[in-house]
């Protein structure tokens, strides 16, 4: 019988760490369930800390597509992120809305 190893992809950043087997985000003692969208989105926007991740980027990476023309998607994706992990998703503190630009998460 073989043994598999079952090798935990984590992203950990400045106390939120996400568990991207589980989909599973932690932060200040809370576990967020997210759907494997929310994941990939969190993911990438842990990944480029402080930095801004573009429209184009996101919808590449995470719905595997070049078509950018209607992203209500991402929006909508974003505001169910916000209502998860913000104190208040109306005046968010991590995921910050970069007019023209994209998306940043600031931590």
């Amino acid at each position: 019988m073989a043994h598999q190893e079952i090798i935990e992809q984590v992203v950990n950043v400045k106390g939120m760490v996400l568990n991207l087997n589980k989909a599973e985000l932690h932060r200040s003692g809370h576990e967020i369930h997210l759907t494997p969208k929310e994941t990939k989105l969190m993911a990438l926007l842990m990944e480029n800390v402080g930095k801004v991740v573009s429209r184009n980027q996101l919808m590449q990476e995470v719905w595997e597509t070049e078509y950018v023309g209607d992203t209500r998607t991402l929006d909508v994706h974003i505001c169910w992120l916000r209502q998860k992990i913000e104190e208040n998703p109306r005046i968010p503190e991590f995921i910050l809305t970069r007019r023209g630009q994209g998306y940043e998460l600031r931590v």
